[in-house]
C-alpha cells in the first residue's frame, strides 16, 4: 500500500452532479469504511479458516464418507445386480420363452392361422354375397325414404322459413339495433361525463403531486442510494486492501516470531548436534556392536569345533580311528580358520 498521501483536492462536483451529491458523499462513505473495514477483516478471516478446514479436515471426511458410501451401499448393490439379479432375469427370461413365447408362436401357427383362412373363405364366399344383396335392399328403401322426406318435410319446412321467419327476424333486428344505439348514446354520454369528471378531481391532482413532490423527493433519495452504494463498494475494497495489509503483517510476524527461529534452531543447532552424536556416539556404539557380535560368533564357532573335536576324540578311542576321507572335525577346523580370515580383513578394511 502506498503510505504518502495524496495532495488533498477541493471537493468540485463532476459534470452533471450538484452541492448535494457531494454533500451526501463524504459523509456516507465515513460510515460505511468505519461499518465496513471490520466486516471484511471478519469475513477474510472467515474465508481463511474455512479453506483450512476444508483443505485439512472436510475433504478427507468427505473422501472417506464417499468410500465408506460406496462400500456400505454402492458395491453390494452392484455384486447383487451382477451375481444375483443378473442370472435370475436371464433364468426368468429363458423360462419365459419356453413357457409363453414358443407356445404362443404355436398357437398361432397352428390354431389362430387356419381359423384366419377359414374366416376369410367364409366372408368372401358367404358373408359378401349376402351383404351385396341387403345394400341393394336398403338402397331401394333410403331412396323411396328421401323421395317422402323431401315432399314432405323440405319444401314445407323452405316456404315456412321464406314467408314466415325472414320477414319476422327483419322485424326484430331493426327493432334491436335501435335499442343498442340508444344505450350506446347512453352510456357514451355517460363515460364522457365521468372520464372529466375523474380526470378534473383525480388525474390532474396526482399529476401535480409526482410533478411537483414525488419526482424531486425521489431524485434525491435515488441519489442518496446511489452514493451509498458507491460507498459501500469503495469501503468494501478499501477494507479488502487493508484486510490484505493485516494479513501479510500477520504472516511476516507469524514468520519471523515461530518459524525462522525454529528453522535456525534446526540449521544451527540440531543439525550440528545430531552430526555430533551420530560421528562421536552412535558410529563407535554400532562398530562395537558388531565387533562384539563377531567375536561372539567366533566363539561360539570355536565352542562348536571344541565340542565336535571332544566327541570325535572320545569316539576315536572307543571306536577306533575312522577310515576314508578326511574327518568332519577337520572340515570344521578348516572353516573357521577361514571365517577368521575373512573376519580379519573386515577388520582392516573397516580401521582403513
Amino acid at each position: 500500500m502506498d503510505l504518502e498521501k495524496p495532495p488533498v483536492r477541493p471537493a468540485v462536483a463532476p459534470a452533471g452532479e450538484g452541492c448535494l451529491v457531494v454533500a451526501v458523499r463524504v459523509p456516507v462513505r465515513i460510515v460505511a469504511l468505519v461499518l465496513v473495514v471490520p466486516v471484511r477483516l471478519v469475513w477474510d478471516a472467515l474465508v481463511v479458516v474455512g479453506r483450512f478446514l476444508n483443505d485439512t479436515l472436510f475433504r478427507p471426511l468427505g473422501r472417506a464418507l464417499l468410500w465408506l458410501g460406496r462400500a456400505v451401499f454402492v458395491w453390494p448393490f452392484v455384486g447383487l445386480w451382477r451375481y444375483a439379479l443378473v442370472p435370475l432375469g436371464k433364468a426368468l427370461a429363458w423360462l419365459g420363452n419356453v413357457l409363453l413365447v414358443v407356445p404362443a408362436i404355436a398357437c398361432y401357427r397352428y390354431v389362430l392361422t387356419p381359423l384366419g383362412h377359414a374366416a376369410l373363405w367364409l366372408y368372401a364366399r358367404v358373408l359378401t354375397p349376402v351383404g351385396h344383396v341387403l345394400a341393394a335392399i336398403g338402397a331401394g328403401l333410403w331412396a323411396g325414404v328421401g323421395w317422402l322426406g323431401r315432399y314432405l318435410v323440405v319444401v314445407p319446412s323452405v316456404g315456412l322459413y321464406r314467408w314466415v321467419l325472414v320477414p319476422v327476424g327483419r322485424a326484430v333486428a331493426w327493432c334491436v339495433r335501435g335499442v343498442v344505439w340508444l344505450v350506446t348514446t347512453v352510456v357514451t354520454g355517460t363515460g364522457v361525463a365521468l372520464y372529466w369528471i375523474t380526470r378534473v378531481l383525480l388525474v390532474l391532482p396526482a399529476l401535480a403531486v409526482w410533478r411537483w413532490v414525488l419526482a424531486p423527493v425521489g431524485r434525491v433519495l435515488a441519489v442518496v442510494a446511489r452514493e451509498v452504494g458507491d460507498a459501500l463498494g469503495h469501503a468494501w475494497r478499501v477494507a479488502g486492501h487493508v484486510s490484505l495489509a493485516v494479513g501479510r503483517f500477520l504472516g511476516t510476524l507469524f514468520r519471523w516470531v515461530f518459524v525462522e527461529p525454529v528453522r535456525w534452531a534446526y540449521r544451527s543447532v540440531l543439525t550440528p548436534v545430531g552430526h555430533v552424536v551420530r560421528d562421536a556416539v552412535l558410529r563407535p556404539a554400532a562398530e562395537a556392536g558388531r565387533r562384539v557380535g563377531r567375536t561372539t560368533h567366533q566363539a561360539l564357532a570355536a565352542a562348536r569345533v571344541s565340542v565336535r573335536q571332544a566327541r570325535a576324540d572320545i569316539r576315536r578311542v572307543l571306536v577306533g580311528e575312522p577310515k576314508g576321507p578326511r574327518s568332519k572335525g577337520d572340515r570344521e577346523r578348516a572353516k573357521l580358520r577361514a571365517e577368521r580370515n575373512v573376519s580379519d580383513r573386515q577388520d582392516v578394511m573397516t580401521k582403513g
